[in-house]
């Protein structure tokens, strides 16, 4: 298949091309600067120059493929404090890409997240629906529900961990360690997150465009629910800080931009994504990622 992948240079993306190109796709991924279409062309991928804001193009490289990807999100935005914006950018693509491909049964792939289940009081499965309100629910549903195309969306969870993560939560919450001296967990730290691999979502997202059903949602998930206190310790032992808990009224001045996503409680199962496509994590861990060291070398 030739298939087009926004986010391609990112962080995700970095491991998706290559998983795609071993797999005999090929590849056009879309850049929005010469250093990411440089890093695509040396992968042996091609590039369509633009980017979120250029839905015309975005039309074209749907229509030019058999299958579309679909990562990139305005993050800045997001963390800058503007989640309506970068939620309605996000749906204003998946709606073009809609409109290019409604009718044709191509695959369109979107991405959403497992800490939009927080609060649910369970673990979430991939029978729950979000909230069209949710950072990224409008376009997840609009995919999900669509006809005419053989939609799914790849749910990640908060930490998409490996040493190609730079710019994820994992690094967010090194850094604060690094800068307040302190490794730091909310509350009493009981509260879960999900996680898995760099490489192991990528080839999620290989067998999601190969042969996922229409309406699929596919949770990326290789562990359920690593408590937050069990990260902060892990990085504390690893960078010799002490480790604490963080009460909710400092959150905001301790986790920064982290601070309206570090206390929700999250766990995620991925069995029926297993099951439906014979998906099996195999890279290390979270904890064992976080002992390897390379996130303290940056």
């Amino acid at each position: 298949m030739k298939i087009f992948v926004t986010g391609a240079s990112g962080h995700v993306g970095s491991a998706l091309v290559p998983e795609l190109l071993r797999a005999g796709h090929e590849v056009v991924g879309l850049a929005r600067s010469d250093a990411s279409a440089a890093k695509l062309e040396a992968q042996g991928a091609g590039v369509r120059r633009g980017d979120l804001d250029d839905l015309d193009g975005l039309r074209k490289g749907a229509a030019e493929a058999d299958a579309v990807i679909h990562l990139a999100f305005k993050h800045e935005e997001m963390f800058a404090g503007d989640y309506a914006g970068a939620a309605g950018a996000d749906l204003a693509v998946v709606e073009a890409f809609l409109d290019e491909l409604s009718g044709t049964g191509k695959a369109l792939i979107g991405t959403g997240g497992t800490l939009s289940y927080a609060g649910l009081g369970r673990t979430a499965t991939e029978e729950e629906r979000v909230a069209d309100s949710d950072t990224r629910g409008a376009a997840r549903n609009a995919i999900i529900d669509a006809t005419g195309v053989r939609g799914s969306v790849v749910v990640l969870p908060p930490t998409v961990h490996s040493a190609l993560d730079t710019a994820g939560f994992i690094p967010i919450l090194v850094r604060t360690a690094r800068e307040k001296g302190v490794s730091g967990y909310p509350g009493d730290g009981t509260n879960r997150w999900s996680a898995a691999h760099t490489l192991d979502a990528a080839r999620l997202y290989r067998l999601a465009a190969e042969k996922a059903p229409a309406g699929s949602v596919l949770h990326a998930v290789a562990e359920e629910a690593v408590p937050m206190r069990a990260i902060a310790e892990a990085i504390g032992r690893k960078m010799g800080l002490p480790v604490e808990s963080i009460p909710a009224e400092r959150a905001q001045e301790h986790f920064g931009p982290l601070a309206f996503m570090v206390s929700r409680d999250a766990p995620t199962s991925s069995a029926r994504t297993r099951a439906l496509l014979g998906w099996e994590p195999r890279e290390p861990g979270l904890l064992a990622d976080l002992e390897a060291g390379f996130y303290f070398e940056r």
